[in-house]
């Protein structure tokens, strides 16, 4: 969720800590499972921005995350193969303004495995909605990167454990066969 080229640039200063992130994608490719890639990105004009939204009006008072901007675009470490949908949101959470919950009900889909760009945004919110929505989690530790260190140790520690397993990648792959 949200890997994409404005939002990667920000938060990933090493090929490094991406790591984990193409290597969940293969796992997942490897085990049969759909690969679903979420991206925040808005229409020209930001129709769907409210001025008492701080984080996006700050966006769409200095342009840019527009849904053909560069910035909004699946960065290349994970690129989607033809086959695999890409939600685009309006919001935070990845189902807020999006098809993803009419895409995982056509497919029947009853548990997800998340993973992403930032731990307390689209992570944090996601996990809480789709918790609430009954789907079985899993979030990947060490496939969510936050700008703040302590952030994300609390959420993946002390708050994700009461609605998500939370294994890192190797731990997860280990599930899978």
């Amino acid at each position: 969720m949200d890997l994409q080229n404005g939002i990667v640039s920000r938060f990933a200063q090493s090929d490094e800590v991406l790591a984990p992130f193409p290597k969940a994608v293969a796992a997942a490719r490897q085990a049969k499972m759909p690969v679903i890639y979420v991206r925040v990105a808005f229409r020209e004009g930001y129709p769907e921005v409210s001025a008492r939204n701080k984080s996006f009006a700050a966006i769409a008072g200095r342009g840019g995350m527009t849904e053909g901007d560069a910035a909004t675009q699946i960065h290349a470490s994970v690129a989607p193969r033809q086959d695999e949908p890409i939600v685009t949101k309006r919001r935070v959470s990845a189902f807020a303004g999006s098809d993803l919950d009419v895409i995982l009900r056509a497919r029947r889909i009853d548990t997800l495995v998340l993973c992403g760009i930032a731990t307390s945004g689209v992570v944090l919110s996601t996990v809480r909605e789709a918790a609430d929505m009954d789907f079985g989690l899993i979030v990947l530790s060490d496939a969510c990167l936050d700008a703040d260190p302590e952030v994300h140790r609390v959420l993946v520690e002390m708050v994700f454990p009461r609605q998500a397993d939370v294994l890192c990648v190797d731990e997860w792959i280990a599930t899978l066969t």
